[in-house]
């Protein structure tokens, strides 16, 4: 049903934004995506045999998630209908499946898109099963969350997911100059401005076209340059959400960057999270937890300054409280490195749950009785202070349980004299045994 505008006749002449009027009319001319709609590209080539096979699309807001959809269809000669999972409910996916079932009947095929699917609940996601299956609609899903925590497995099972990247570079410069074509005139910018300008949109195509429009609107007499840019248009936050997966892939990029010894990427890594809004207390944290599981005994000092820097920040508070965790940072990616605790903790807890319930052996068993005393408790201790170089060699394993070494020091740092110290125990072990 045409609403009054549409009766009237003004929608034509209505503005639109220079994003929509420069929307691809082809999958040809989608930018960035070659990998899927190239020649040898899987969606290029259902796109040819006009055969579409329900899939997610995910990637990062403004790389052509929608147009895709929508030229797909076209090209494969299907119906295109578009439904948001942020304003949709049961209701209308019900009406769009009966309606995709009409067609059907009438040899029509419906490709149905849903925007944000990641929004419908499971029982929602539940409720696209049986059409899809039944060959109602061809499901086309797109989000910028990972599916693999997002979607239903049920759902993802009969879809394929294609990833689409963000915009390099030569991506957005060609965005800029099919603007400048569309307009008749280049963008009011010094060549130095143009590329901060392809910086501010962070890879994402329509965020680079609206901001554009705003220097085209805007007219100037003269190029601005990279100040006066800054000056014109306001910087975005960088994409990042605390609570979805952008936020583990930049803390895994920050804990690896440290364990891999790179403090100039840990440093960025640890930028870009702060930049981003991250609570430098939870930041702190995985540091903590770096301290112990990948420097461990190699440098024990480093869980010590990972509390002292938890502690600095507590007692500063942003933003002077933040160049402490830049000085843990690279005091950890700096650090020997080892993770023997960690993989001895492990193998030892192991143990502990295969071996269930064994005492310790009698004569380490504290005898604070007389009737303990009588059952051989703490008989044959030898007190190690008294021994040889203050070492005894007593079994401290159950009896029953071979002798087992968990603890395999690396040698690196401080783990050096510790590894001479436990092999030199080992051997005095040996020849009192």
């Amino acid at each position: 049903m045409a609403d009054l505008f549409q009766a009237a006749g003004l929608t034509p002449s209505a503005p639109q934004p220079l994003a929509e009027r420069l929307r691809p009319q082809r999958l040809d001319e989608v930018v960035g995506q070659d990998h899927l709609l190239g020649p040898e590209g899987p969606i290029r080539r259902m796109a040819e045999a006009r055969r579409l096979s329900s899939m997610i699309l995910w990637g990062p807001p403004g790389t052509g998630k929608t147009t895709i959809a929508r030229l797909l269809a076209k090209e494969a000669g299907y119906e295109f209908q578009q439904l948001s999972a942020v304003f949709s409910g049961v209701a209308d996916l019900k009406k769009a499946f009966e309606q995709a079932k009409v067609r059907r009947a009438a040899g029509q095929a419906t490709l149905l898109f849903v925007d944000e699917i990641h929004r419908f609940n499971r029982a929602q996601q539940d409720g696209f099963l049986p059409f899809v299956e039944e060959g109602i609609v061809t499901l086309v899903g797109a989000t910028t969350e990972n599916p693999s925590f997002e979607l239903n497995g049920a759902l993802l099972s009969r879809s394929q997911v294609y990833v689409l990247k963000r915009l390099d570079e030569a991506a957005l410069e060609g965005l800029l100059a099919k603007a400048e074509a569309f307009e008749g005139r280049p963008l009011p910018l010094e060549p130095d401005a143009r590329q901060a300008l392809t910086a501010l949109a962070d890879g994402d195509g329509r965020y680079l076209l609206t901001l554009a429009e705003t220097l085209f609107n805007i007219g100037t007499a003269k190029p601005l340059t990279t100040r006066e840019l800054g000056q014109v248009l306001q910087k975005r936050s960088p994409a990042y959400d605390k609570d979805r997966e952008e936020h583990y892939n930049l803390v895994s990029a920050l804990h690896k960057s440290i364990r891999g010894s790179d403090p100039d990427a840990a440093l960025y890594w640890l930028a870009r999270m702060l930049a981003g809004g991250e609570d430098p207390l939870f930041v702190a944290r995985r540091l903590i937890r770096t301290a112990v599981e990948d420097i461990g005994e190699a440098d024990p000092m480093s869980l010590v300054l990972a509390n002292a820097v938890k502690d600095t920040y507590d007692f500063l508070g942003s933003p002077e409280g933040e160049l402490a965790l830049a000085q843990l940072v690279v005091h950890l990616a700096a650090a020997p490195k080892s993770n023997a605790v960690y993989v001895a903790y492990k193998a030892a807890m192991r143990a502990a749950k295969e071996t269930g319930s064994l005492s310790p052996p009698s004569h380490i068993l504290n005898a604070p009785t007389r009737l303990m005393k009588d059952l051989g408790y703490g008989k044959g201790y030898a007190y190690d202070h008294d021994a040889p170089e203050g070492f005894s060699g007593q079994n401290y394993f159950p009896e029953g349980m071979e002798r087992r070494r968990f603890y395999e020091p690396k040698g690196e740092g401080n783990e050096a004299r510790i590894k001479e110290r436990l092999d030199r125990w080992a051997a005095m072990r040996r020849e009192r045994g």
